[in-house]
């Protein structure tokens, strides 16, 4: 296959290739060089010296530089007779309008084919451009120039050109099915603008026989190429407020975010939810790491400790009870206040918390309070009021249980996750 593209460099060696080579042809190098003759040929027009090197090794000019005159045999023209100079001039000057007729096709051509240079695969373009230009297409015979020429001109092998020809049914075929499983996908993107490539597959291959599934690659590349993406944004937020604690708590966690079965670890946070008022309403979570469920929240127009106490409340009305429990959590002054370590103890949990001034200690607690924010305001920054921004949180919080789906749980929900796993799980204490 030729190359796409020559630099001046190249081009510049293989003019003087061919004019230092003794007794080398202009087909001869271009072989060699894997490029057509013409091409060659133009670029000893450009770049050449004007002088070749014979087989034994003498100068002459460059048969590509020099147009010969048409002359008898043994005569120069000091010696041609008035007819024999007319008819050398007359063949000079079609020959020359022949060349001009030429030049002028070539630069109609390229001007028209600079269009489909402008973007996009380049090699692919050129075929494109053959194929809507050329003499012959599958519909049989239609004005245009030849295939050959074409070709030529936009330096690309015919054997080439003619595969990617044959092989335009079998792309047709896959950009339909493309535009297919496109339709598909924005039809689970339309119900949640959050999803992205992996979480869009899973629904798509939900219940679907193994060998109709489709690859979350392909799924990646179709929502690539119709600019359909899950929803990004990035925050930094801190709303933890150390308070010194009467007892140490050590952290039981460590980072290690996961469990063995439910109702074993649970980790919880507080984050703001701001109003477009100015005043904000505050989330407290309890999630349980085997599953990443939400097994407790409480939502409150204050920080005080009575907001985490309803949400481990929520948590333990969920799951029945707590005891032998382990809560991990940050230095927040509501997590190290007596009366919440009273709650724990009067049901049965075990506190645990990470260094002070450190989010990666409970960074799926984080994580939870980022994604939540990411996905219901999106672009906005603050909900237009109380009542929409508890309605807005509610739909998602439970949402977030029975349908949406969790990387962590394989692409299931954790309601389904915990569901599918209840059979092979110990009982919990």
């Amino acid at each position: 296959m030729a190359r796409k593209n020559y630099s001046e460099e190249f081009r510049r060696q293989a003019v003087d290739l061919f004019e230092s080579s003794p007794g080398a042809t202009l087909k001869g190098i271009a072989a060699d060089l894997g490029i057509e003759r013409a091409t060659l040929a133009r670029w000893v027009e450009v770049y050449g010296s004007g002088k070749k090197t014979t087989a034994d090794g003498a100068t002459v000019p460059s048969p590509s530089r020099v147009r010969r005159p048409v002359t008898r045999p043994g005569a120069g023209p000091e010696s041609e007779s008035p007819e024999a100079k007319l008819a050398r001039l007359e063949a000079e000057n079609a020959e020359l309008r022949a060349e001009k007729a030429k030049l002028t096709t070539e630069r109609e051509i390229l001007r028209q084919a600079a269009k489909y240079f402008a973007g996009g695969d380049a090699l692919v373009n050129r075929f494109q451009f053959v194929a809507d230009h050329s003499t012959t297409s599958a519909a049989g015979p239609r004005p245009g120039w030849s295939v050959k020429r074409l070709c030529e001109l936009v330096e690309i092998e015919r054997s080439s050109y003619y595969a990617w020809l044959k092989a335009a049914p079998a792309r047709e075929a896959r950009a339909a099915a493309d535009a297919a499983l496109a339709d598909r996908i924005r039809k689970v993107h339309t119900g949640d603008n959050t999803c992205g490539a992996p979480r869009i597959t899973a629904e798509l291959n939900d219940g679907v026989p193994a060998d109709r599934r489709v690859n979350h690659k392909r799924v990646a590349r179709v929502m690539r190429d119709n600019g359909i993406a899950g929803y990004r944004r990035r925050r930094k937020v801190r709303t933890t407020i150390p308070e010194p604690a009467d007892q140490k708590v050590p952290d039981l966690l460590n980072r290690n975010f996961t469990a063995e079965a439910p109702n074993l670890r649970y980790v919880g946070d507080i984050t703001y939810l701001p109003l477009a008022d100015g005043n904000n309403l505050y989330l407290a979570t309890v999630i349980d790491c085997y599953s990443r469920r939400l097994a407790g929240w409480s939502i409150a127009d204050h920080m005080r400790t009575e907001l985490v106490e309803d949400a481990l409340k929520a948590a333990a009305a969920t799951r029945g009870s707590l005891a032998g429990a382990v809560f991990h959590s940050d230095h927040g002054s509501v997590y190290t206040s007596k009366d919440y370590a009273n709650l724990c103890a009067d049901l049965g949990v075990t506190q645990s918390m990470g260094a002070v001034g450190t989010s990666a200690d409970n960074s799926l607690a984080e994580a939870f309070n980022a994604t939540l924010k990411r996905e219901v305001l999106q672009d906005d920054n603050s909900w237009p009021d109380e009542a929409t921004c508890r309605r807005q949180v509610f739909r998602w919080l439970v949402r977030y249980n029975t349908r949406r789906r969790h990387s962590w749980c394989h692409y299931q929900s954790p309601l389904t996750y915990e569901t599918s796993t209840a059979a092979t799980l110990p009982s919990a204490a």
